[in-house]
């Protein structure tokens, strides 16, 4: 058969890794967050009500007041190259470039943009017919995990030509995981002028019937604590931050444990979040600056808060490795 002379040519056959985190807005001003909470909130495996209930209610009192309370608390961790979740991921990306030899490594937002569609439809044009998804969701959860998961499966399902697809498991009591996490503690635990009465590791929280339906998150965050624990040598005080709406949430509840603490002694905590992979609005606002004024007018006298890995040369080494992990027979 002749090739007609336009035909495009077929790329040589490669390697791909899509590292892919939740999302944020585009900038930090209403309409920016308008757009994203909408998207992010009318995900059904975000918010488990019937659309025809919640649609009203996120059409209406959400998306009219919640946008410009959120802008301004994004607006307060705004860097010069944009909000710190996609700076950082964008970075994390960068830096495993040349990890694997051949392998492409990009990055998207599961709500926002760069979006998981169009990124796995430019690296299916860079000749990737194989490309690794990894969720960087340290603990498995229906509504990270598995939306973002959602998302590349739905994308495949529009091309004719698929690639071959692997997802990243979740990676909570992985030995490099708590390695990680336990040295950047160690680290920041050094660089403090004060000794904490007690570390406060703060986890996302996720409302009360995820874990009745059968969602292994809560599980997998109070296993992540206690290996981190025993890596530290000290129990940690477990929390859950970020409740919304009425329904009943995992507890205890980040901003009541902290504002418990003072009365129990402990006027000076270390907190941390190991359940994000990169800081973001949930940890530089809501934790390191709400957090603390909870804290300080309780009565604590002394607050920190930890970074998450982030871009570190611990963090991506870490990345590396469950990554190879995850590539074994594909990589040449």
């Amino acid at each position: 058969m002749t090739i007609p002379a336009d035909h495009p040519s077929i790329p040589a056959p490669r390697t791909g890794v899509l590292l892919v985190n939740l999302g944020t807005p585009d900038a930090p001003d209403a309409r920016s967050v308008r757009r994203y909470l909408a998207e992010f909130l009318s995900d059904r495996r975000v918010v488990e009500i019937p659309p025809l209930i919640w649609q009203p209610i996120l059409r209406g009192a959400v998306l009219t007041t919640r946008p410009k309370k959120s802008a301004h608390a994004y607006r307060q961790v705004w860097r010069e190259d944009g909000s710190p979740l996609a700076a950082i991921t964008r970075a994390q990306a960068a830096a495993l470039k040349d990890a694997f030899p051949g392998v492409i490594v990009d990055h998207a937002m599961r709500y926002g943009n760069p979006g998981i569609a169009a990124r796995l439809d430019a690296l299916k044009a860079q000749g990737c017919e194989r490309i690794l998804i990894a969720p960087l969701y340290p603990q498995y959860c229906a509504a990270t995990t598995a939306t973002a998961n959602d998302a590349a499966f739905a994308a495949l399902a529009g091309m004719r030509w698929q690639p071959a697809i692997r997802t990243l498991p979740p990676y909570h009591d992985d030995p490099a995981y708590i390695a990680a996490l336990a040295g950047s503690i160690e680290e920041g635990l050094a660089t403090l002028d004060f000794v904490p009465d007690a570390i406060v590791a703060s986890f996302h929280g996720m409302p009360q019937r995820t874990l009745e339906l059968g969602d292994p998150y809560h599980c997998h965050c109070r296993k992540t604590a206690r290996l981190l624990g025993e890596a530290l040598g000290r129990d940690l005080t477990v929390a859950f931050q970020s409740r919304f709406g009425r329904a009943k949430w995992l507890t205890p509840a980040t901003d009541e444990t902290l504002a418990a603490l003072p009365a129990k002694n402990c006027r000076r905590i270390a907190i941390v979040s190991p359940g994000f992979s990169a800081d973001c609005l949930e940890t530089l606002e809501e934790i390191a600056i709400r957090g603390r004024e909870t804290f300080l007018s309780a009565g604590g006298t002394d607050f920190a808060y930890l970074p998450c890995l982030n871009d570190s040369p611990a963090s991506i080494e870490m990345l590396r490795i469950l990554l190879a992990r995850e590539l074994q027979g594909w990589l040449t």
